[in-house]
């Protein structure tokens, strides 16, 4: 079964649910210029420190700078800091020589030919890459939680081309997974509001998505 990442978790209970169903990592959400699942810096340190440790907890932060991003990292001590935005300031390198024991995934946005090109170059410096289907360049960043599908077709390319484990999200759900991996074939799933109904998470979707990718 595909790694599969339950993002956007909002309480210890929604964490203790979505573990129960299969997930295989969990994403909290920190401070965002948009979208869903946001929660305080307090309430992820608590969630990440009763996960059991064979569990991945993904810090998303909206920091560009390492010195900040180590800072928010210091504050709740995840397994993994997802970067959903591009560094502006120091680089990968200097990120994963700070915390040596923290795995960095950077989110991709896939927007055209060109993400296929970043993703490439991005590669070599970082453990894993995220593919979604936000857009960084609006005035009000778009950094994920959109719901939305992206080009796949670019997403496979991705995939083929790199060495590191890549992660596919973006409006992926129990009907449209399947076509995702036998496509893409992703090292995981990432996912938030397919599974949720008006806002929580929700044990009837959890059951029938993970029902498909385990019977696949």
């Amino acid at each position: 079964m595909k790694k599969t990442k339950i993002c956007c978790i909002s309480s210890i209970k929604e964490a203790e649910l979505a573990i129960k169903f299969g997930a295989s990592a969990i994403g909290l959400v920190g401070e965002m210029p948009s979208g869903p699942g946001v929660i305080s810096d307090d309430l992820i340190a608590e969630i990440a420190n009763i996960i059991p440790k064979n569990i991945d907890t993904f810090l998303l932060t909206s920091k560009t700078k390492v010195s900040e991003i180590i800072k928010h990292y210091n504050k709740v001590k995840t397994t993994t800091i997802q970067l959903v935005d591009e560094l502006t300031e120091g680089t990968h390198y200097q990120l994963k020589k700070a915390l040596p024991n923290v795995k960095v995934v950077q989110v991709l946005h896939v927007i055209d030919q060109q993400s296929v090109v970043e993703a490439i170059k991005l590669a070599p410096n970082v453990d894993a890459i995220l593919l979604d289907s936000g857009n960084p360049n609006l005035k009000i960043k778009e950094l994920g939680g959109t719901g939305r599908v992206h080009n796949w077709e670019l997403s496979k390319k991705i995939v083929e081309k790199v060495k590191i484990p890549v992660f596919l999200a973006g409006g992926i759900s129990k009907n449209n997974v399947l076509d995702a991996i036998e496509m893409v074939n992703p090292y995981g799933l990432d996912l938030c509001s397919s599974v949720r109904t008006n806002g929580n998470l929700d044990e009837i979707k959890l059951m029938e998505f993970f029902e498909v990718i385990k019977n696949k």
